[in-house]
């Protein structure tokens, strides 16, 4: 099982943002740590910092089994983990949906991560720290 590169999870965490605290995202999603769901709910107590980072590692296995599975051409790590960090983001069937997959498994790396920048709304509306993340994403796959 191929893991993220550190470089793709301070992408993450940058992104993500760590709170002790459960708080509701854009969404209404219970979240803490760097951007964890699963159990959280509004009592949830504090957590420190790495036990956020365990957690921020448990769930990313499962944007990295998608980009394993989705993706059918060969990736170096930097573009692995833009992937995982895409997916862990927005979700597996966002990535499997995509074009910029399409474009990816069809051999045209250049042109599957200008889509990245494609992936910057919530509710229809532009946010501009999705802008900036996908800018961050589009730069490490190609690095």
């Amino acid at each position: 099982m191929r893991r993220t590169s550190q470089p793709g999870i301070e992408l993450i965490k940058e992104f993500e943002g760590f709170s002790s605290e459960p708080y509701q995202d854009v969404a209404g999603i219970w979240t803490n740590g760097y951007g964890h769901t699963k159990g959280v709910t509004k009592d949830t107590p504090p957590l420190s910092e790495d036990e956020a980072i365990e957690n921020l590692k448990s769930d990313l296995l499962e944007a990295e089994e998608a980009v394993e599975r989705l993706v059918i051409v060969s990736l170096n790590d930097n573009q692995f983990a833009a992937l995982v960090s895409f997916t862990f983001n927005l979700g597996q069937g966002s990535l499997e949906k995509s074009t910029l997959l399409k474009k990816l498994n069809g051999g045209y790396y250049h042109d599957a991560a200008l889509e990245f920048g494609k992936w910057i709304y919530a509710d229809g509306k532009v946010v501009i720290g999705l802008i900036r993340r996908r800018e961050k994403e589009k730069e490490l796959f190609l690095a």
